[in-house]
């Protein structure tokens, strides 16, 4: 009988530290879309969208369809009584409490370990990453907090690309239109009358066009920026990764946070410039096999000019550093995401989460890094996107990319 019960309490020990280990898969594949931007900022979404099966589920459900129905006669009913006012049209658009709080309802009473809802949750959600912070929750209980998230997003993008709200970084994200002037309201109204789309079924898709073409008239589809990577501007380095012992190397990659410049006829910036130096330095020593330049099109406010691309240019034209030896990550809008963006294509490209990488900055944003970094990111993303190893001077520092950076955050439409 001892026996008896001590195989069942391995069992359940066996299939306990099965369910603890399931969590984000390198060997997974993100659903894209030809809109980059829709599913880097609202995945889940995507998702409901793309699996046919889990599609038919919610629109054939009587109160997920009435759901779409309240929406679609919102959005008719603004566009007679609105005329000028914002705020009328934005209402009509973003997701109320109670609404999230319904579907949250409605997506737990579908929900089903063995139905198709239960399979994409298994299947999709969990492996992707993209809802990190939840991976200590129930698979429905993941999906209800995806779904909250994924409406904060869009409420967040159609109050700052819409109404003019401030983002968190005012100077270099804010809208691009003067909300006051006359012929704003014109332009809400068209977005808003384009939104009935007859192909919006689901009951958020009117509401996630709106903030999706509320971002491209604001010249704001930065998420898509030289995507997809792995095809195009990564395509050599990752051929290139995937031949690399990195076992034979201190550090797996040289990462060089971007400083992007005060002109907007600048490609650029001095401080840019020395950087890719200080990081070549350090890859003709042979301490890793790669370099990866991080920052995206941040300063001034709308240029059009990458700090990635431009530090890329840089490194291959002046420096002679082979492109196959060069990772781009084109997005990063302030330090925090520099350290997250690179955790992130270390875990989707194969590169050694457990060893050590190593940033090459100047003194000043070297100590930022080590010395209020880590604040900063448990304020602004809510967790470390990496683990400080030693520092070896001024200019150098090491760290452990952290798989959590998988996250998306809900409230950088640009670069979420």
């Amino acid at each position: 009988m001892r026996s008896f019960f001590f195989l069942i309490c391995c069992w359940f020990c066996t299939i306990n530290v099965w369910a603890q280990s399931e969590g984000p898969n390198r060997q997974y594949v993100l659903q894209s879309t030809h809109n980059a931007v829709q599913y880097k900022n609202y995945y889940l979404l995507t998702l409901l969208q793309q699996d046919q099966a889990v599609k038919k589920l919610v629109q054939n459900d009587p109160v997920m369809s009435d759901l779409f129905k309240a929406r679609e006669a919102k959005i008719t009913d603004a566009l007679k009584s609105c005329q000028n006012n914002t705020a009328c049209f934005t209402a009509a658009f973003k997701f109320s409490k109670d609404e999230i709080s319904a579907v949250c309802g409605r997506l737990s009473f579908l929900f089903k370990e063995n139905n198709a809802l239960g399979a994409m949750v298994k299947s999709q959600v969990i492996p992707s990453g993209c809802y990190n912070m939840y991976s200590n929750l129930k698979p429905v209980d993941m999906l209800l907090k995806a779904w909250e998230q994924d409406a904060k997003a869009i409420n967040f993008a159609i109050g700052v690309y819409v109404e003019g709200s401030k983002p968190n970084y005012p100077k270099i994200d804010s809208i691009g239109f003067n909300v006051k002037d006359k012929s704003y309201p014109e332009l809400v109204t068209t977005n808003a009358l384009l939104s009935l789309n007859t192909k919006n079924k689901l009951f958020f898709e009117p509401s996630m066009q709106f903030a999706l073409v509320a971002l491209e008239i604001n010249e704001r589809n930065d998420a898509a920026d030289y995507e997809p990577m792995m095809s195009t501007v990564n395509k050599s380095s990752l051929l290139a990764i995937k031949k690399t012992n990195f076992g034979t190397y201190k550090y797996s990659l040289i990462l060089v946070p971007g400083e992007g410049p005060e002109e907007h006829d600048t490609e650029l910036s001095a401080g840019g410039m020395l950087r890719c130096r200080l990081a070549v330095e350090q890859y003709q020593n042979g301490v890793a096999p790669f370099i990866m330049v991080s920052g995206g099109r941040v300063h001034p406010y709308k240029t059009k000019y990458s700090e990635a691309h431009e530090m890329k240019k840089f490194l291959i034209q002046r420096l002679q550093i082979p492109e196959s030896a060069i990772i781009m990550e084109p997005h990063a809008r302030h330090t925090t995401t520099n350290m997250r963006n690179a955790a992130r294509i270390m875990f989707r490209y194969g590169i050694p989460m457990d060893k050590k990488a190593l940033t090459v900055t100047v003194k000043s944003q070297s100590m930022y890094i080590s010395d209020v970094m880590p604040k900063r990111c448990i304020k602004e993303l809510g967790y470390e996107p990496y683990r400080m190893g030693n520092r070896l001077s001024d200019t150098m520092l090491e760290f452990y990319p952290n798989v959590m950076s998988l996250q998306i955050d809900y409230d950088e439409p640009m670069d979420p």
